[in-house]
């Protein structure tokens, strides 16, 4: 591991259209991503992730502070930069997740706070998508770290 962070925040939904439920502690899987959530079927976007720094520079340009779960991300991470990731790994506690895309903010973030759209698209803040490679129970404090290679 190159790069170190830690696991701030885990978010699910059980349909679409409901508010994020935050969470201490999940299962992650192969089969269904962030345990209980709605979009955590297999494929590569079974799990969301932004990163605290992008989130808060996305909050100054609103001159907002607004929660990280307006975002509908599973997991809130610090001290990784996950600009140009695609095709990388990342460890969170015992899990292992493959970077397969970069998370577009779609029109939802308007509806949800005008502007937070367009606050997300620069550098990566709108996050990443992942596969779950390899399942573990994840909770907040978990040390995040980025990988080259599985």
């Amino acid at each position: 591991m190159n790069a170190h962070g830690e696991l701030l925040g885990i978010a699910r939904r059980s349909r679409t259209r409901l508010p994020m439920e935050q969470l201490e502690s999940a299962e992650l899987s192969v089969e269904r991503g962030v345990e209980g959530d709605c979009h955590g079927v297999p494929g590569p976007r079974q799990v969301t992730i932004i990163v605290e720094d992008g989130w808060r520079a996305s909050n100054l340009e609103l001159g907002r502070e607004l929660p990280w779960t307006m975002r509908r991300a599973n997991l809130f991470v610090r001290g990784v930069d996950l600009s140009d990731s695609v095709g990388r790994f990342l460890r969170i506690g015992e899990a292992l997740l493959e970077i397969t895309e970069a998370n577009p903010p779609c029109h939802v973030m308007d509806i949800q706070y005008q502007g937070l759209r367009a606050a997300l698209k620069p550098e990566w803040r709108g996050g990443v998508a992942c596969r779950v490679i390899n399942g573990a129970r994840v909770q907040a404090g978990d040390r995040v770290g980025m990988l080259r290679k599985a």
